[in-house]
């Protein structure tokens, strides 16, 4: 069996995403549900198996009765297109929490801020009636 240079390299990146995916999901980080620790496996856990086992496209070709190989492929394509926009919207998720949570701090110091303040000026009120 010849090995190819997409193989190892489609089986480097598979390798990296799935480490990616398992310590994210096992670090508890944000946003990370079974789900998608679920779809991660699947689809890079897919791209290396087809990677190593070309022929297995026949496989998944006749099983969803697809035609040909060539098909099967394409299909194979737009599921990591369907992974790249799973990427992204993973990344969105994360920027709008970030945003959510800068936002919460921003609110809270400026409140604290104008609590600070009336404070002061009760405290000067009191220290002028105090002088009356």
């Amino acid at each position: 069996m010849k090995v190819h240079l997409y193989q190892v390299v489609m089986v480097a990146i598979s390798s990296v995403m799935l480490y990616v995916g398992i310590k994210e999901f096992v670090s508890r980080e944000t946003g990370q549900t079974l789900l998608k620790l679920f779809v991660r496996l699947a689809v890079w856990g897919g791209m290396a198996l087809i990677a190593v086992y070309p022929d297995f496209t026949l496989i998944i070709a006749n099983v969803m009765g697809v035609v040909d190989n060539f098909n099967a492929v394409v299909m194979m394509g737009f599921l990591m297109v369907f992974l790249l926009i799973f990427k992204l919207l993973s990344a969105i998720e994360k920027i709008e929490q970030n945003v959510s949570e800068l936002t919460r701090k921003e609110a809270l110091g400026e409140a604290h801020e104008r609590i600070e303040q009336l404070r002061q000026k009760i405290r000067e009120k009191k220290q002028a009636q105090a002088k009356d």
